[in-house]
């Protein structure tokens, strides 16, 4: 018999857990009493039909129209009794006599949280890991032994051989008895996951996690999605449920995993071999014989073979049968089937198994550098150093279930067409599914992949252990042969908390530096490297803040020091692998979650503004830096574009800033730029360059830019004439006079050949007619940026120095980040001229207009912008695509525009300065 596999999608029931009925298996008999009073608000008597499973409960009262709309209005504060209440759901299947003569597992592959699953009234499991995937096995041909040998000499995991976070109270043998033939029942019950924190807390001690907006201090004790509990962007919402799907499996041998370790040798050879180790669970001694081949994309045979008892098969392969995989904008993503087939004495196929792979070798490189401390912190990818630009990822929803793969590859493809090439999986989320690592294999995005823990001061007992180390073997068997994966990081800032708060004890350390690199070890090697934590430095006194080692989190614009982000350029680090600036989201996204309010919370302060933006301090803040950059005011859509547009500033800033620090080998003082963060879990205010509903703010355009091959960065220096040495918030923006400015040039080319260009530099007066030119002819190295001109300014006081595109250069490095200071522009009009052409979408003005944004008018299907947030200088014209316009009319808003400057236009028109 062949498996069989049967996914229990359909027919589920869920309903609340009754308090009054003592025995949880009682509230089965209401099962008789589904669907008789569907209407009724009553959670705990009635059962009612799931949309299917995977399924949260609170998607299934929403649809049950028992609660409302959490992410609307003020409505997250009306469901929090959900994460209080005990939940059931429950599903039968059927099983013939036949099956019942084959091994039967049951296969979960995420249960959120604490869940105890009886089959037919018999307790199979209890699950305490959000994290962990449990397989247990019902029937077991080889009379309740939990060991089996087989053709690939590995060892069954049954329900007796899974590591906690799983407890039974039955032995295999009467697990057989739990089922029968013809109709099987199972039963989930799902406690409180934060009831269940505060008993742990009670029982281990109340420990540090985080400030008051990340959540209750017990969340450390719960192996659970953390940011669950609340934090700075996200609400409090305790989900419950089986997240992700569940199988039956029966068989006689069934492949239970299939490691394909595709390694790569060092430069300069770069050879290629693949391991292939597949382990068997059920009656391994029937699989007599078995097949393995590798397949290109394009269906071309590279290998096949068959073999009998083997354990590991090794293939070294020739130059030229396999290619190198390569991250986006270096090379191609070729990827590679291989696929194992178990045979009995017959010849009849007992089981198959495939997956996706790639050829390519990443190395994490910390070596001294020339004349300057520390070491660096880089990527290597097949030999070549790779400059990162990225953003940090968290979960794209609250309700894990609703996010398709469609949406996945949705996000990963914004990411991935605004020029990044890696994405940070944050330790407050979760272990993404299966189809976002494959979507990253396709896309040639690089995953940096933290373990989830995340802001706390994580315990270290030996039931939490165990269940951590569960947790981590089951994610690096299932995510190793990935080739986007290129680094495996112990936490989020739980050594940069604990060195902030002066604690001298951090137990969970034997987690971040043994539990989880000795797993890494034994299951994957070295084929992916492993960092202790982000941010980590030096094993001295745990130092998370030296810039010269390791990576940093650079939060002192936003927090901390509160700095000016105009001095990004003096505190970058080795890689910054967190940054950011928060700003209000697309005016529709607010509009969304304004439903059903009061038509007064439509305003900045409102509480339903506030509701929706869960940043400590975010309105003084916020204020700060508005106030320092620009004019701003009260009217909603005008304050929420000046938010964004501060926002794409900043980043953009840093984004140059830092890459500038990529000089070539020995002088790689910065070698990433990783922003937080790429994307929203709701529809709030927060540091994403990408709102909840896929709509890009100008930030994500502007990072865009600063990630194409080519770009030209320009600073202006401007001495100023003041007769003490004052603190600089006494003279920057006052009285006193520029006594000259001097300007830095220089450019980056990430490709791998050298580039000949000409660079055109032009001055313009805001004030007058006044114009000056220079043309440099320029040489620019490989992967790496070249110090192009250091000299004064030949502009007036007033005067905007632009660098300008060679129309020769292919591809031309970009300007429209043209250096024209916000605060200058902050009362200048313009007037815009756009033409519309199809999709083509052309934009001049008459003076210098700063963050153009175009759009179109109304709701509808989105526009795919392919540049947008705009700086344009006169005699200049840029032109854009408008993906999917359909016709509809182009708006345009801009620095100094009246509020939403009424400029559609469907064919050409001028709109005058206001």
């Amino acid at each position: 018999m062949s498996r069989n596999t049967l996914t229990l999608a359909s027919d589920w029931q869920w309903k609340q857990r009754d308090p009054a009925i003592a025995n949880v298996l009682d509230e089965l008999v209401q099962h008789r009493l589904l669907l008789l009073n569907q209407d009724s608000k009553d959670t705990k008597s009635t059962w009612r039909r799931a949309a299917g499973s995977p399924s949260e409960i609170h998607v299934e009262l929403l649809r049950a129209g028992i609660i409302p709309d959490p992410y609307l209005g003020f409505n997250e504060h009306k469901v929090q009794w959900v994460g209080k209440r005990e939940w059931l759901y429950s599903h039968s299947f059927e099983l013939s006599a036949e099956q019942l003569a084959n091994h039967v597992e049951l296969e979960f592959e995420g249960l959120d949280t604490f869940c105890t699953a009886y089959l037919n009234g018999v307790e199979i499991l209890k699950s305490e890991n959000m994290f962990t995937p449990v397989t247990v096995a019902l029937v077991s041909l080889d009379h309740g032994s939990t060991q089996s040998k087989g053709i690939v000499g590995a060892s069954v995991q049954t329900v007796m051989s899974a590591l906690s976070p799983l407890s039974l109270t039955s032995s295999a043998p009467q697990l057989k008895h739990a089922l029968k033939e013809g109709k099987n029942t199972l039963l989930l019950h799902f406690k409180s996951a934060l009831l269940e924190a505060k008993a742990l807390e009670a029982k281990y001690g109340r420990v540090r996690a985080g400030s008051c907006n990340l959540g209750d201090p017990s969340r450390v004790y719960v192996r659970k999605a953390q940011y669950g509990w609340r934090w700075d962007w996200g609400p409090e919402l305790m989900t419950v449920g089986p997240y992700r799907p569940i199988y039956l499996h029966t068989f006689k041998t069934r492949i239970t995993d299939l490691h394909a370790k595709a390694s790569v040798s060092a430069v300069p050879s770069l050879s290629r071999s693949l391991e292939l180790t597949p382990t068997l669970s059920g009656n391994a001694s029937d699989a007599v014989r078995m097949e393995i081949s590798l397949e290109s994309a394009d269906g071309r045979v590279v290998r096949v073979e068959k073999f009998d008892h083997v354990s590991k098969v090794e293939w070294a392969f020739k130059e030229g049968e396999v290619a190198l995989w390569w991250p986006v904008g270096y090379g191609q993503q070729p990827l590679y089937t291989v696929e194992v087939i178990v045979f009995d004495k017959f010849g009849s196929v007992l089981d198959k198994a495939s997956k996706r792979i790639g050829f390519r070798r990443v190395e994490l490189v910390q070596e001294p550098l020339s004349d300057a401390p520390g070491t660096t912190f880089l990527f290597e990818i097949n030999g070549v150093r790779i400059f990162i630009g990225g953003s940090n990822w968290i979960p794209a929803d609250n309700f894990l279930t609703t996010i398709t793969p469609g949406r996945y590859r949705a996000w990963l493809q914004i990411l991935k067409d605004g020029n990044q090439n890696m994405v940070r999986l944050w330790g407050g989320g979760v272990y993404e599914p299966d189809c976002f690592y494959d979507i990253c294999d396709e896309l040639g995005i690089l995953v940096w992949q933290d373990f989830q823990f995340a802001c706390g001061q994580y315990p270290a007992h030996k039931e939490f252990l165990i269940n951590v180390e569960a947790e981590a073997e089951a994610n690096v068997r299932r995510l190793r042969d990935h080739p986007s994966m290129a680094l495996w990081c112990g936490n989020n800032e739980d050594y940069q908390q604990v060195f902030q708060w002066g604690i001298s004890t951090l137990p969970a350390v034997v987690i971040y530096e043994k539990v989880l690199p000795n797993v890494i070890q034994k299951l994957s090697g070295d084929i992916v490297p492993y960092h202790r934590g982000s941010p980590y430095g030096s094993v001295k006194e745990w130092d998370t803040a030296d810039p010269t080692i390791g990576d940093i989190h650079q939060w002192d614009v936003w927090g901390g020091k509160e700095r000016f982000y105009q001095d990004w350029d003096i505190m970058g680090g080795r890689f910054v692998s967190e940054f950011g600036l928060p700003c209000l989201p697309d005016i529709r996204t607010i509009d969304y979650w304004l439903q059903g309010t009061d038509p007064i919370q439509r305003r900045v302060q409102s509480k339903a503004m506030q509701q929706h933006n869960k940043a400590g301090s975010h309105e003084r803040r916020l204020a700060i830096v508005m106030n320092e950059n620009f004019h701003i005011t009260n009217n909603l859509e005008t304050y929420a574009y000046l938010t964004q547009l501060m926002q794409s500033e900043a980043v953009s800033a840093a984004y140059r800033s830092w890459r500038r620090e990529w000089k070539g080998k020995g002088k790689q003082f910065c070698a990433g730029v990783i922003v937080w963060q790429l994307n929203d879990c709701w529809p709030v205010s927060s540091w994403a360059i990408v709102d909840y509903f896929l709509r890009p703010k100008p930030a994500y355009y502007t990072i865009a830019r600063e990630m194409l091959p080519y770009t030209v960065g320009i600073k202006r220096t401007v001495e100023k004439n003041r007769e003490n040495d004052r603190p600089r918030q006494f003279y920057e923006f006052g009285a006193f006079q520029s006594i000259g400015a001097s300007i830095d040039v220089w450019a980056t080319n990430s490709t791998l050949s050298n580039k000949d260009a000409t660079l055109r530099i032009s001055c313009i007066d805001l004030n007058s007619s006044w114009r000056h030119n220079e043309e440099h002819h320029i040489s620019l190295l490989p992967n790496q940026t070249t110090e192009i001109l250091a000299k004064p300014c030949p502009c007036p006081p007033h005067a905007e120095p632009v660098p300008e595109p060679d129309d020769d250069a292919d591809p031309p490095p970009t300007t429209s980040h043209s250096v024209i200071v916000s605060a200058v522009l902050s009362d200048s009009v313009s007037g815009i001229v756009i033409s519309v052409d199809g999709e083509q979408v052309s934009i001049s003005v008459e003076r210098p207009a700063k963050g153009v944004v175009l759009s179109i008018e109304g709701e509808g299907d989105a526009v795919n912008w392919s540049d947008n947030a705009l700086d344009l200088i006169p005699g200049e014209s840029q032109t854009v695509k408008a993906f999917g316009l359909g016709g509809r009319k182009v708006t345009a808003r801009w620095l100094g525009s009246s509020q939403l400057a009424s400029s559609y236009h469907s064919d050409q028109m001028a709109v005058p300065a206001k």
